[in-house]
């Protein structure tokens, strides 16, 4: 079965994370926080904070910028449910923005109408959440231009995205956003098995950032409530979570970035034979704005026989995916008030694609047999 992502990993990866488990601190020790440098210099942030999670990243940032009861989060419907769903976690309301057609990433227009209408409403977001789908950043720094006339939070949803840029900087440098996400699951650009970060240049975002990783205690005088000289003292001045993540995944983390720069090469090369083979297909093909250049964590077709076409690939062991089925369509989202017509561009994009293979290790003969079979099913 051919899948659609998978993660590379090699013997320094195994290595790593061997010599980890055979050391005295196999949690909690000095890897994190080297992964965490790693990460701040290969992007050009200040400050990274790495945890078990994406999902968690997203929580801990909302928290960390006071998202709560009575507030709203914006994001786009064409996204994973982790998007929305830690604005609920955080007591909030949310709500969508609907995407551009040509690259299925939030719509900066429709952003700026949403935005007038909520001023007169009395609605603004407290946040809004633009995800750079497939690996593609958003249009950033007009979201920052509207972020300052209507006075909401950024943060970027960059799980795809580690790896690509933004005018000719690092997407997770922060230069447009509060805060920024990234995801280390096994199929995204490099991975620590699970897990994931937040990037900020905020020094007191940081801090909070680290107070809700972890239970919301703190041993920093700057944040205790109460003064001891004790060594074991510390203060429980938040209500936060246990969202470490493990120094055995770190060193996984840690020997992936090494070779990042590589796995992103090898994507758009991939991209680029889909790119001359398939553009004579009765296919859309996904589009990169001349703004950015994409980490390609997907490579999402769009076919007027979706169905058709996905069981007939899967059927010749093509592991091809859909990202993905709106949120606001979801059975919990509509029970919230939500419903099939609400955001046209993703809804009409959803019923059309396909994620098909791409992945650093996907071999030539591998590819043909996509192509070739696209070939033969998308016009038959």
């Amino acid at each position: 079965m051919i899948p659609y992502g998978k993660q590379s990993i090699n013997d320094d990866d195994i290595q790593a994370v061997v010599d980890v488990l055979k050391s005295p601190m196999i949690t909690q020790g000095d890897v994190v926080p080297a992964f965490e440098q790693a990460i701040a210099s290969y992007v050009g942030v200040s400050h990274v904070v790495a945890v078990n999670s994406a999902t968690s990243a997203l929580h801990v940032s909302c928290l960390a910028l006071g998202l709560g009861l009575g507030d709203f989060l914006w994001t786009a419907p064409n996204s994973f449910v982790a998007s929305a769903n830690v604005g609920i976690y955080c007591g909030a309301s949310v709500d969508f923005v609907d995407i551009e057609p040509s690259n299925y990433i939030m719509s900066v227009t429709s952003l700026e109408e949403k935005l007038k209408k909520a001023e007169l409403d009395g609605k603004l977001p407290k946040i809004v959440m633009p995800v750079h789908f497939g690996g593609q950043s958003a249009d950033m720094k007009e979201i920052k231009k509207l972020s300052i006339i209507y006075g909401f939070y950024i943060v970027e949803d960059a799980s795809h995205a580690i790896g690509g840029d933004y005018q000719d900087q690092k997407v997770g440098s922060c230069a447009y956003s509060d805060i920024t996400v990234f995801s280390f699951h096994p199929v995204k650009i490099i991975t620590t098995g699970e897990g994931g970060c937040a990037t900020t240049n905020n020094p007191n975002l940081h801090e909070r950032l680290q107070l809700f990783r972890s239970h919301g205690v703190t041993r920093s005088p700057s944040m205790m409530k109460t003064s001891s000289p004790d060594p074991w003292a510390y203060d429980q001045v938040e209500l936060g979570f246990n969202y470490r993540i493990t120094d055995f995944q770190a060193a996984l983390g840690l020997s992936q970035l090494r070779r990042i720069d590589g796995f992103v090469k090898a994507r758009h090369r991939l991209a680029k034979i889909y790119q001359n083979h398939l553009s004579d297909l009765d296919i859309i093909l996904p589009v990169q704005k001349n703004y950015t250049r994409s980490a390609y964590h997907l490579f999402p077709i769009q076919v007027a026989n979706r169905k058709e076409v996905f069981h007939k690939l899967r059927a010749n062991n093509i592991n091809v995916n859909v990202h993905y089925i709106p949120i606001h369509i979801q059975p919990f989202w509509e029970e919230r008030g939500f419903k099939f017509g609400d955001f046209p561009n993703s809804e009409e994009y959803y019923s059309r694609a396909i994620s098909i293979p791409l992945y650093p290790d996907l071999s030539e003969k591998d590819q043909d047999k996509v192509i070739s079979s696209l070939k033969a099913y998308v016009n038959d």
